[in-house]
């Protein structure tokens, strides 16, 4: 995946200013949403000059690209550490931490309910914005870099198979989670258990033919 920053922070205050806009960007989401948002006012809220925003970020949407990409990276290193303190017996015990710890995020973590790993939502659980299904990455679509994080992970802690067939069957279980997710939040602003709970049922039974 290629950087989504002009210029990496090689000095440990410039990582701390590229951090801050990061963490104000995330707050001015959940307070104006994607479309007020102004790099203007992140710089001013992250109390930068505005020059030193674009020494790292080309505009706005570089800026939420690198948050969301920021946000993938917590996600991983959330499930990696639970599963450094849990007892796997089976692999759909990954799938319940994982989606547990995505549901977390989307409730706690700032700016996470209108730009998780990429994809800007109108309102949490709602529609996306057109064009931000690549934010990630302009080659691949936001789920695809999503499911190959996962397949790696799940292949280190799992020995998950390799091979197309459960490539592609990870793929169909990162695009199905992430629908039916979205449903459970436009349900309920915190996320409707029943429906969080039917999701892990989906995604278990489906993998079940894929995964031993």
């Amino acid at each position: 995946m290629t950087s989504t920053l002009r210029r990496r922070p090689a000095q440990r205050r410039s990582l701390e200013r590229v951090e801050r806009m990061l963490d104000e960007c995330a707050v001015l989401l959940d307070e104006v949403g994607y479309e007020a948002l102004t790099t203007k006012e992140v710089a001013r809220r992250a109390e930068v000059p505005i020059g030193t925003f674009y020494q790292f970020f080309p505009d706005k949407q570089g800026l939420v690209r690198a948050l969301a990409r920021r946000n993938l990276d917590a996600f991983l290193r959330r499930i990696t550490e639970r599963l450094a303190h849990t007892t796997v017996d089976h692999w759909t015990d990954l799938i319940d931490l994982a989606i547990d710890e995505f549901v977390v995020m989307k409730r706690t973590t700032p700016g996470f309910g209108v730009v998780d790993f990429g994809e800007v939502l109108v309102s949490p659980g709602g529609p996306a914005l057109e064009g931000t299904n690549r934010m990630l990455d302009s080659a691949l679509e936001n789920n695809a870099i999503v499911a190959d994080r996962l397949r790696t992970l799940a292949r280190e802690r799992l020995g998950a198979p390799a091979g197309e067939g459960f490539d592609r069957a990870l793929l169909v279980a990162v695009e199905a989670t992430d629908a039916v997710l979205k449903l459970a939040f436009r349900m309920d602003p915190a996320g409707d258990a029943g429906m969080i709970a039917e999701c892990k049922l989906l995604v278990r039974r489906y993998l079940s033919d894929h995964l031993p």
